[in-house]
């Protein structure tokens, strides 16, 4: 899957194949959306207390919100992707009832702006800058187009809009599976797994305790372990619960 020799860490030869699929997720993501109606983005998502509105809004700030680590990478002046939690809750907040129109026109631009910003980094050749992630840790700015991918496919699934876990492309997956190794090798408290794929690859996730074999495809360890689809989906995870992602 990858060639840098870190999980998560997609050579620079690789950018170009992730953003390749993100531009693919991102465009399914606004085909799936773009019928919904005023009165269905305002019903309950898959996300306890969100509507379909919140989750939308979310996805669109979460682009800005990376947006500004590339342009700070671009510039050598570092970005922070939320001035505070509290503000970033505040703007989901406050755009969740919107119009679908308007929420439709807000994830396209946004996603628009987000694409400008990678050229940014392009044209300065500062994709190998560190930029700092939400909830702690730095990464080099390559990981940022990984990062967006996992939110559009995972958001997209819980947007209840049709698009299922189990349709997510294996490829996509096993890039979504990286970055969460990446993102969960040292949280407290995470159990240590072994996240063996269909076809032999491994995905390391967690430290705490002795480690434990899971196995299945792609998607389905993926969606197990973000909680997005249940045990019986994988071997291997009988008895294991799971923090929250």
């Amino acid at each position: 899957m990858t060639s840098a020799g870190t999980a998560g860490d997609p050579a620079a030869d690789q950018l170009e194949t992730l953003r390749g699929l993100l531009s693919a997720a991102t465009a399914r993501l606004l085909g799936d959306t773009i019928a919904v109606t005023d009165e269905d983005w305002r019903a309950p998502s898959r996300l306890p207390g969100w509507t379909r509105g919140h989750v939308a809004t979310h996805i669109a700030r979460q682009a800005d919100a990376l947006g500004r680590l590339l342009s700070g990478a671009a510039s050598g002046t570092p970005g922070t992707m939320y001035a505070s939690d509290e503000e970033r809750n505040a703007e989901i907040e406050a755009g969740a009832g919107r119009s679908g129109l308007d929420l439709q026109i807000d994830l396209d631009t946004a996603a628009e702006q987000l694409w400008e910003r990678m050229e940014e980094v392009d044209a300065a050749g500062k994709w190998g800058e560190s930029v700092a992630l939400r909830g702690g840790g730095t990464a080099p700015a390559r990981l940022l187009p990984l990062a967006r991918l996992t939110e559009v496919v995972l958001h997209h699934v819980d947007l209840d809009v049709g698009y299922e876990i189990d349709q997510v492309d294996e490829t996509v997956a096993g890039w979504i599976l990286e970055w969460c190794s990446l993102r969960l090798r040292t949280r407290d408290g995470f159990p240590s797994l072994s996240l063996i794929v269909d076809g032999g690859t491994t995905v390391a996730v967690g430290s705490a305790g002795e480690t434990r074999e899971v196995r299945g495809t792609a998607a389905a360890l993926l969606g197990w372990l973000t909680g997005r689809s249940s045990a019986d989906r994988v071997n291997g995870a009988e008895g294991l619960t799971l923090p929250a992602f």
